[in-house]
């Protein structure tokens, strides 16, 4: 199969280094704004080809891979479906990686693309084709959503197979309210935390400096995701906001319930509170119920995925 990668950091260019290290059934083009990642990864010996002109690359591909952010991918998404749109095979189709689903699938509808929605579950707080590596997906689950416009899911479920990852059939907007709960409230949390106990830029904590000499291994795991690409993390919050609010709005239920135990009349009660603490950690440990039905999907059966609101199409794609 030929696949152009419009967008070559991290997760493209881990599925550049992946296609390569499947063999030669796979050839990949790159393209960005800027050509920095096609040329480092061509260097590297990842792609077969960098471009200079997108439509160049388009009319050579059977797959077309949009891996930037959420937003900018719907930026690409008009791009293709304007003027570059006659430089589209007649069958090729196009997907994504980006980590939000409902809002792009929305669009590429709207535009009549042979569109299929899909996010590798996999990523680190690093950013750049220079933090890729051929097997940030290997056994970790590969979403793929309804096709839209006649697109074919065959052919995103071979790309993913390729890049070693587990494909998974699931609607949009289920997968945002997933992911909402396991990636982006991760990620919020994560950035709160950071907020609460350092203060806002101007109105540092008193106690901050001299808390971070002590700081070791469970500040350094709580605050990683703060540390990623603020970039990416504002499209994901943008293209995902009502779900994430919703999530946090159950957090902000669990806070309350905290500040009333160790704020209870006559002292907080460590027995309650070990009570607490030992029934989350058994929810982590404790087997699945069974296997949801969304993950035993076959490949033909697409299902369907509701509007959702609109958000601004930026004019220009990402690095």
């Amino acid at each position: 199969m030929r696949v152009a990668l419009l967008g070559l950091g991290l997760i493209g260019g881990s599925v550049a280094r992946a296609l390569r290290a499947a063999g030669d059934d796979w050839w990949v083009g790159a393209w960005t704004p800027s050509g920095t990642g096609p040329r480092q990864a061509l260097a590297a010996g990842a792609i077969d080809a960098a471009f200079s002109s997108a439509r160049d690359l388009l009319g050579e591909a059977d797959l077309i891979v949009l891996a930037a952010p959420p937003l900018a991918c719907v930026g690409l998404i008009g791009r293709l479906a304007g003027t570059w749109r006659d430089a589209i095979r007649p069958d090729a189709t196009v997907t994504d990686v980006a980590s939000t689903k409902a809002e792009l699938e929305r669009v590429a509808r709207d535009t009549g693309l042979r569109w299929v929605g899909g996010h590798p579950m996999a990523g680190r707080e690093t950013s750049g084709f220079e933090a890729s590596e051929a097997t940030l997906f290997r056994d970790r689950p590969w979403i793929i959503t309804a096709a839209q416009g006649g697109g074919d899911p065959t052919r995103v479920e071979a790309l993913a197979f390729a890049c070693g990852a587990r494909p998974i059939f699931m609607d949009a907007a289920r997968h945002d309210r997933l992911v909402a709960s396991i990636s982006h409230l991760p990620l919020l949390t994560s950035v709160m935390l950071v907020e609460a106990v350092t203060g806002l830029p101007g109105i540092e904590d008193r106690d901050w400096a001299a808390a971070r000499e002590l700081a070791a291994g469970g500040w350094r795991d709580t605050t990683r995701l703060a540390r990623g690409d603020t970039a990416m993390g504002a499209e994901i919050f943008a293209t995902n906001a009502d779900r994430l609010a919703e999530r946090l709005r159950a957090y902000r239920g669990r806070l309350d319930a905290w500040l009333e135990l160790l704020e209870a009349p006559g002292g907080a009660d460590p027995a309650a509170i070990r009570e607490r603490l030992g029934a989350a950690r058994e929810r982590l440990e404790a087997p699945p119920h069974g296997q949801p039905d969304e993950l035993r999907l076959p490949a033909h059966k697409q299902p369907h995925s509701p509007d959702v609101p609109a958000h601004r199409q930026p004019d220009e794609p990402g690095p």
